[in-house]
């Protein structure tokens, strides 16, 4: 499916697997849109179910999301599962309401220090003992999905904007454009980052922020706002150790 929409992936249709979106700006760019998904389904002899087919919807619900002009959202039925999902027994229920709530992460702010009691249990040769920093974390984890906000889906004019935070609880990011929040991110430290000073730590949020969003700003020009004001000065710096020179480097290949 994807070699035959080769030409055509990510500039108006997507293809997961079996399904096929095709997306537009106008009725009339549809149209086109439409019958070139169409003539190219019969050129190759592909086939698809009308009774499975949806056409001209204003709004779609698509892995989990729901797609439409105001931007993308939580799709309510998922919401509905959080709301009445039980504090975890065990390690077994709780992977599976951290895989839940994990994809929809985007839309939560500073998800990793919210879940951080929660994921510390799956830790090796940690007891399971669900404590009130668990059920707290829970709660607000349980909040933030059910409360989700409409994140923007990005246009093609670039001006992004980056905002990245770091602490010894974790690296915060957030991607806007326009004045509109893209995505959010956010991970817990690694057990090695715990010993980094804290210039180290903000360039670490940086280089996070453009890894995780690379599809998005690479080939763009954009802005990096952080806190953490010597970070101006880093790449006219020549004594830097390795680690930072290595992330001195990944950031020349933006612009």
């Amino acid at each position: 499916m994807n070699r035959v929409f080769q030409e055509y992936l990510d500039k108006f249709v997507i293809v997961f697997i079996d399904d096929i979106l095709i997306y537009s700006k106008s009725e009339e760019e549809h149209k086109i849109h439409l019958r070139i998904v169409l003539q190219i389904l019969s050129e190759k002899q592909l086939y698809a179910k009308f009774s499975k087919c949806e056409f001209w919807l204003k709004e779609v619900i698509f892995l989990g999301h729901v797609i439409s002009g105001r931007g993308v959202e939580v799709d309510p039925k998922k919401v509905e599962a959080v709301v009445s999902w039980a504090p975890p027994k065990d390690l077994y229920e709780l992977r599976s309401f951290l895989g839940m709530a994990g994809y929809y992460r985007r839309f939560v702010e500073g998800f990793s220090k919210i879940a951080a009691p929660l994921t510390k249990l799956l830790r090796k040769n940690t007891k399971y003992v669900w404590d009130e920093s668990c059920q707290k974390s829970f709660d607000e984890l349980k909040k933030k999905l059910t409360t989700a906000p409409v994140l923007a889906l990005p246009s093609n004019h670039g001006e992004f904007v980056v905002y990245s935070d770091a602490s010894y609880q974790g690296l915060d990011c957030v991607l806007m454009q326009d004045g509109r929040v893209i995505a959010y991110a956010s991970r817990q430290l690694c057990p090695h980052e715990v010993n980094y000073p804290t210039h180290d730590l903000e360039l670490a949020a940086v280089v996070f922020a453009l890894k995780i969003w690379r599809h998005y700003l690479y080939g763009e020009t954009f802005k990096i706002l952080t806190d953490h004001k010597s970070l101006k000065y880093i790449l006219d710096k020549k004594d830097l150790n390795s680690r930072q020179r290595r992330w001195i480097e990944l950031l020349k290949d933006y612009d």
